[in-house]
């Protein structure tokens, strides 16, 4: 008996088999590029690859491996002498719901449209072309041209030829990219150390610009890409320019005027008359080269102003202060110029979980960091007009979330201490600052540094009388028993040249380094060298002896009553160098552990250089591991308290009162208060000081 063959669409199928489905305009694609015709065809760089996803009825009665359907393409153009020419290609089966691809001969011609279209063929039927009905014939075209290269200009930035240097770091340019061609739809930038990126023009051969903001001053260059709408890349333009250092503060007061001043002098700027509630000569943050500062009494009179704006709201601005409040207890107002909608205030508020920085803009505001009573700490607060944020910035940190403002302009008088709806400051102020530009990162951290100041350096190379000597002549460290300072001793003979010399080793670092015996060995001074509950540094030296230690062993510790403030311990169970610091002065206190792994060296090499670190203004401690900061590990410590007792070099204390000595040499302690930076711990350990430039 013959077949029953039904007719649908000028396709012929078998009873039992439905003919697979028509392929859908949207699931058609030429290198990625979606199905489309007239001015929204593709264009690509080359012949494409032509894909469709195509599909056969789930119903049909088919064997377990599933309904497998193959994909006839079909290409046609008309050529330059008006001939129509037709390519077609039928895939492999494939399973239904995959994607079947045409790679499109070369003999594809440029410039010309191509149009397209697919169907889909099970064996036994065809489905639909996608051109039938509701779908639509798919066009491309081959461009085989490059664009023609970008060309660059900024206002703000000219080229190094015409202008050579340009103010500066913080202030924004603005660089305009366009082409000749008038297919261009992109530009790929990249400035020299980033930001790279691509924009898209708003309409093809359109110019774009973009914006930059110059974070540190030098040579700087802007390359630049012109992209088609085929995706094929012009030669690379260059446009050169040089960055000035960021310009100094519109106003700035250091606040450092002679006592029974009645106004402030300006470094820049208007002088700012004084109330009656502000008096001068007080004192100063340690490390910031500040001399003295103001102090406000936190009544009426407590402020400072010079009767006139000092930054345009409306534009990008950030105004700074070193702050030491006296009461954290109620909102206080450092700096504000305006109020509401047009204004902006740098203060202290009572935040929900205790007390915080704050910077408002327009009413908006961003908060963070934790001010405490009688503690120096640096506030910055920057508006960017070019972003339409706020930031705030504490001991040059970047904290809180940017915050989006909208301010109007004010012609309002610049306010030192006081801001409306905020009790006026209580406490000491110093250097306020207000710019017309960005304060960058680098900028503000900068700002926020405190230089520190060595507290002791021992050299270890020589001992007399039990004790050896500080560089400076300070306080030495005393030598208890078990602990020598070794030299190499005087000789006619070298052991290099001489193999009836005896060997002798040399020192870590010098002329000579401290040897302790693991078992009653150590050196200590006679008081407290930092201030553990305020930023300090304290770096070594240190060698041990044995290269499977059967105890952990104490390099350096500062002690409080009952425990150490700090140890710094090789602990062998863990293979690792340990900075342990209990959060209080009690036996069994919980202990914030910072670690560092390294086997130890058995007496063998130059030892390792390990430094502390405590931030007070950050409330981090880290643990460096020869000097890197790529070798060293972090962890958070708020409220350092301060320790009592002398420092120890060799042992630190334990349940049983003091153990862990150390069996090992140790070179080079060095101590600092303040927190040295990543780039002057590197110069720890070599014998001489860093320059903490």
């Amino acid at each position: 008996m013959a077949a029953v063959v039904a007719v649908t669409s000028g396709t012929a199928h078998a009873a039992g088999n439905l003919p697979p489905k028509q392929p859908l305009v949207q699931d058609l694609q030429a290198d990625n590029k979606p199905c489309a015709t007239g001015d929204d065809k593709a264009y690509v760089s080359g012949p494409p690859t032509l894909a469709a996803v195509l599909y056969d009825p789930e119903e049909d009665d088919r064997p377990a491996e599933g309904n497998m359907v193959k994909g006839e393409f079909e290409a046609w153009w008309t050529d330059s002498a008006g001939a129509e020419q037709r390519r077609t290609y039928t895939t492999f089966a494939a399973s239904s719901g995959l994607s079947q691809r045409w790679w499109m001969p070369e003999d594809v011609p440029a410039n010309t449209v191509v149009s397209w279209r697919v169907r889909a063929n099970d064996g036994k039927a065809t489905s639909p072309w996608s051109s039938e009905g509701e779908g639509s014939v798919c066009e491309f075209v081959y461009d085989d041209v490059n664009p023609e290269k970008a060309t660059l200009s900024s206002p703000e930035y000219p080229q190094r030829q015409d202008v050579f240097w340009v103010d500066g770091v913080g202030v924004y340019g603005h660089f305009t990219m366009d082409s000749p061609s008038d297919d261009v739809v992109a530009y790929t930038y990249g400035f020299m150390g980033g930001p790279y990126g691509t924009v898209r023009a708003q309409q093809a051969g359109g110019a774009v610009t973009i914006p930059f903001l110059p974070l540190a001053s030098g040579p700087q260059q802007l390359t630049v890409r012109a992209i088609d709408r085929a995706g094929r890349s012009s030669g690379e333009s260059a446009y050169e320019f040089n960055v000035k250092s960021g310009h100094a503060p519109v106003s700035q007061w250091k606040l450092a005027d002679p006592a029974g001043t009645t106004s402030a002098a300006a470094e820049t700027g208007t002088a700012a008359r004084t109330g009656s509630g502000v008096t001068f000569a007080g004192a100063a943050p340690d490390g910031t080269g500040l001399t003295t500062t103001a102090h406000l009494d936190g009544g009426d009179q407590a402020f400072l102003t010079p009767d006139a704006p000092a930054v345009d709201t409306h534009g990008t601005f950030a105004v700074s202060a070193w702050v030491r409040p006296e009461r954290t207890d109620r909102d206080m107002a450092v700096v504000s110029q305006g109020a509401g909608s047009t204004g902006a205030g740098l203060g202290l508020r009572r935040g929900d979980e205790g007390p915080v920085w704050s910077f408002t803009v327009a009413g908006q505001e961003v908060s963070g960091g934790a001010p405490e009573t009688g503690e120096w700490a640096h506030v910055l607060g920057l508006y960017d007009a070019e972003t339409g944020l706020a930031q705030l910035y504490v001991n040059g940190h970047e904290t809180g979330t940017k915050t989006k403002a909208e301010p109007t302009r004010t012609t309002d008088a610049f306010r030192i201490g006081q801001g409306p709806g905020l009790s006026a400051w209580q406490g000491d102020l110093g250097d306020v600052r207000a710019y017309d530009r960005v304060v960058v990162p680098d900028e503000a951290t900068e700002l926020a540094y405190r230089k520190p100041k060595s507290l002791g350096h021992w050299s270890l190379e020589t001992a007399s009388d039990g004790a050896s000597p500080e560089r400076s002549g300070r306080a030495p460290l005393k030598l208890g028993t078990g602990a020598t300072v070794y030299r190499v001793p005087d000789g006619s003979c070298l052991p290099e040249l001489d193999p009836d010399c005896p060997a002798v080793s040399y020192p870590l670092v010098g002329d000579g380094h401290l040897q302790l015996d693991g078992e009653t060995g150590y050196a200590a001074t006679e008081q407290p060298v930092v201030d553990t509950s305020d930023s300090f540094t304290i770096g070594a030296v240190v060698r041990l002896a044995d290269a499977e230690p059967a105890h952990p062993m104490t390099v350096l510790s500062q002690a409080g009553e009952h425990t150490d403030a700090f140890k710094v311990r090789y602990q062998p169970s863990e293979h690792a160098w340990q900075l342990v610091m209990p959060v209080k002065d009690e036996q069994g206190a919980a202990e914030t552990v910072v670690s560092q792994i390294e086997s130890a060296d058995g007496g063998e090499g130059q030892g390792h250089r390990l430094a502390v670190v405590y931030d007070d203004a950050t409330d981090q401690v880290r643990l460096y591991l020869d000097g890197f900061a790529g070798t060293s590990a972090t962890a958070d410590f708020a409220d350092g308290w301060h320790s009592s007792g002398p420092l120890q070099v060799g042992r630190g204390h334990t349940a049983d009162g003091w153990g862990e000595y150390l069996h090992g040499d140790v070179d080079e302690v060095q101590a600092y208060a303040g927190a040295l930076r990543d780039s002057d711990i590197t110069g720890l350990g070599w014998g001489t000081d860093p320059c903490l430039c």
